[in-house]
């Protein structure tokens, strides 16, 4: 994987991932069946001393070649398959690079995920990739963290973030801010939001509420809802009642946004601007969800990852999930790291926060001090049956 500093840096990534790529060969030593028996020893004057068997362990045996690191994910139980598709897309990753410097060894998170992590501590993982759930990067941070042992997470649970933890997950609040400076710049002044019950809604609407008023604009209103058709049917109402606006954030998934559409274009006529959030991008069908045509939703681009999907299907027989993409730039990060990483020394965890940030499928990214993945996110239009890029990611984070 190559650091951000530009489109070279790009065009290089996009020859990396159209690599096919090929199992690694190794050779093993044969002995001939017809070999001579080695000669007896000379008789010794005084018998040897007995010695005590070495103990047989679990762990697996040391690798003095390779970087050892660790994928903890669900491999079982009601995420498996999610799991599942994060470790096809480090092993993808591994194969299109063709590199043979790390060994990517997978760690069920499903029987208890601190012990998983232990596991692999143990059997000398000195990075690791993963867990999925925010309750499970609590579980695993202490651990690693005693053992000095960086965590990259696909959650995107802030709180969870830090002390050797970090974040690759899409954070809303990035999502939200692009997507409210784009309105803004485009002339719309008043905005509402529609917002759901939870601790993601909560998380939503501070994100909202801060974009609004650093782009200048003011928030009109904010309503909240239960997810049932009914509460977001009477939170519309609420919310069109109340002063005029000419945007409205709906911090949901498509599909729940598109039940609110038809009661907003009742009650507030056609020219309020629907905004969405990194939800969005998980919804294959979005661009064919008619209620929702002319709405706005800031994302990482689809670009690299639609070469991606079709490697994926074309390897392992399915589609992968949207969210295996952070596996795959998982690996890229760690192999261009790992270029400095000397085997046996510790992972250089300050790399992390290099500030050019790093180049992946879901574009450029670097983390802050905080641990959270700061992304380049491009702007789309559902638009005719399909998505439309409006507003195209940064290239990278130069003089940023």
């Amino acid at each position: 994987m190559a650091e951000v500093t530009g489109t070279p840096q790009l065009r290089k990534l996009r020859q990396v991932i159209a690599l096919v790529g090929a199992a690694v060969l190794s050779a093993c030593a044969v002995v001939p069946r017809d070999a001579a028996p080695p000669p007896p020893p000379p008789p010794s004057a005084s018998a040897p001393r007995p010695t005590a068997p070495r103990p047989v362990t679990p762990a697996l045996p040391e690798d003095v070649a390779r970087h050892r690191v660790a994928l903890l994910v669900p491999l079982s139980g009601a995420n498996a398959a999610v799991g599942r598709s994060l470790a096809n897309a480090t092993q993808l990753a591994l194969l299109d690079l063709r590199n043979e410097k790390i060994r990517i060894t997978n760690y069920d998170t499903s029987g208890g995920a601190a012990a998983a992590a232990q596991r692999a501590i143990d059997e000398g993982a000195q990075l690791i990739l993963g867990p999925l759930l925010a309750e499970d990067v609590r579980a695993v941070a202490p651990v690693a963290r005693a053992a000095r042992v960086p965590v990259l997470s696909f959650s995107n649970d802030i709180s969870v973030a830090g002390n050797g933890a970090y974040l690759l997950g899409y954070a809303p609040a990035q999502s939200i801010e692009r997507v409210v400076d784009y309105a803004r710049g485009t002339g719309i002044t008043d905005f509402a939001g529609l917002v759901p019950s939870g601790t993601y809604g909560e998380r939503a609407s501070t994100a909202f509420l801060r974009a609004v008023e650093s782009a200048g604009g003011r928030v009109t209103g904010m309503q909240t809802y239960d997810r049932s058709a009914g509460s977001i049917t009477a939170a519309v109402g609420r919310l069109t009642r109340a002063s005029p606006f000419h945007a409205v954030l709906i911090a949901d998934s498509a599909g729940t946004a598109s039940l609110a559409v038809p009661a907003l274009r009742r009650s507030a006529g056609s020219g309020a601007r629907v905004l969405g959030t990194e939800l969005w991008n998980a919804d294959t069908g979005i661009g064919g969800n008619a209620a929702l045509n002319g709405a706005w939703f800031a994302s990482v681009s689809n670009t690299l990852y639609r070469q991606y999907a079709g490697k994926y299907r074309t390897r392992f027989g399915t589609a992968p999930y949207r969210l295996s993409s952070l596996g795959y730039d998982a690996v890229l990060l760690t192999a261009r790291i790992a270029r400095d990483w000397r085997v046996g020394d510790r992972f250089p965890e300050s790399r992390l926060t290099d500030r050019d940030g790093f180049a992946g499928l879901d574009g450029a990214f670097r983390f802050g001090r905080d641990g959270i993945a700061e992304r380049a996110l491009e702007v789309q239009e559902i638009k005719s049956g399909t998505t439309v890029t409006v507003s195209p990611a940064p290239a990278g984070f130069a003089g940023r």
